[in-house]
């Protein structure tokens, strides 16, 4: 089968030829049928930073991934079958992506045809649900969802800021709308702060501290390019929450005034969990949560790639097989 594979830092991916995977027990195979392309990928193309999470090289990328069964190991044929629509959580139990996560380390993703994967990480696609959705969920939304939800306490009548409105942003910040949270929105593509409406923002702006008067109880940043994390800081209100989740740079330089005065709480939050993808697919199946999408062929993926680096895309970019 064909596969993109990973070369390492300020490498292109190259094509290879590799055998279809065989599933051991415990284990099932999966065909994929749709693939996000993410901005960790084009961090792990051009930042050497990330070259520990692959101990493994040249390994297949590719960490948001949706299919149909097609081959179920010993001791899984009483909870999957062959033919069952699946998405895949990406890390593992351990929750170490450093060679615990479908994509990193020693689990090769995606951006080939076919997957290994385990219990940790399927979860059943609703019929209702795309592919192409479902495959988003798996890291756009359950990373968003979960810094949301579960890390940052979103709650009915909270004041919510949300910087990036792209594949985690919008999620993120929709599902907080959904629960009855005021949001707020921060954005520097004009395009996606068009989506403002469609996602039910009470405003929008191309900088979160345009609300520091709002004195916001949560701000989730899904930007992550250092002077988003130092804006956020700025504009929470008294003992309000950061939480982290952007990785557009690793590097940020904050005011601690704010934050030793307001007395604030800066939180990390990474991947989520099933009980995330679940609740997504709740959402996604009621048609109350549909963020937009770019959709590509297989071989298209470097280019997306490309794209996504030189910035400017609104919404998901996901291969279709």
């Amino acid at each position: 089968m064909k596969s993109w594979r990973f070369l390492g830092t300020d490498k292109p991916l190259e094509i290879q030829e590799l055998p279809e995977p065989t599933a051991g027990p415990g284990q099932v195979v999966v065909d994929v049928k749709a693939a996000g392309v993410c901005h960790s990928d084009v961090s792990a193309l051009t930042d050497p930073g990330w070259m520990p999470l692959f101990p493994r090289i040249p390994m297949t990328l590719g960490h948001e991934n949706a299919g149909v069964i097609s081959q179920v190991g010993e001791g899984m044929e009483d909870q999957w079958k062959v033919g069952d629509r699946v998405g895949l959580s990406p890390v593992m139990t351990s929750g170490d992506a450093a060679g615990d996560a479908i994509g990193y380390g020693q689990w090769d993703g995606g951006f080939g045809p076919k997957i290994l994967a385990t219990n940790d990480n399927l979860v059943a696609l609703p019929d209702e649900v795309s592919f192409e959705l479902g495959a988003m969920a798996t890291d756009a939304g359950l990373t968003s969802y979960h810094a949301m939800m579960a890390v940052g306490g979103a709650k009915a009548g909270m004041k919510i800021g949300v910087i990036g409105l792209g594949g985690l942003g919008y999620i993120g910040a929709r599902a907080a709308v959904l629960i009855g949270a005021e949001v707020y929105g921060a954005e520097v593509n004009p395009a996606a702060r068009a989506l403002a409406d469609e996602i039910g923002l009470t405003g929008v702006a191309d900088s979160i501290d345009a609300f520091k008067d709002l004195e916001l109880d949560l701000i989730v940043d899904y930007a992550g390019f250092g002077t988003t994390t130092a804006a956020a800081i700025e504009t929470l209100g008294e003992f309000g929450t950061l939480v982290q989740v952007g990785m557009g740079r690793l590097e940020s330089t904050i005011n601690t005034y704010p934050l030793i005065i307001k007395q604030l709480t800066v939180k990390g939050s990474k991947s989520g969990t099933k009980d995330d993808l679940e609740a997504l697919y709740g959402l996604m199946k009621s048609g109350q949560l549909n963020p937009p999408m770019n959709l590509i062929t297989f071989e298209e993926i470097p280019e997306a790639l490309e794209r996504l680096h030189k910035g400017g895309v609104v919404g998901r970019l996901v291969a279709q097989y």
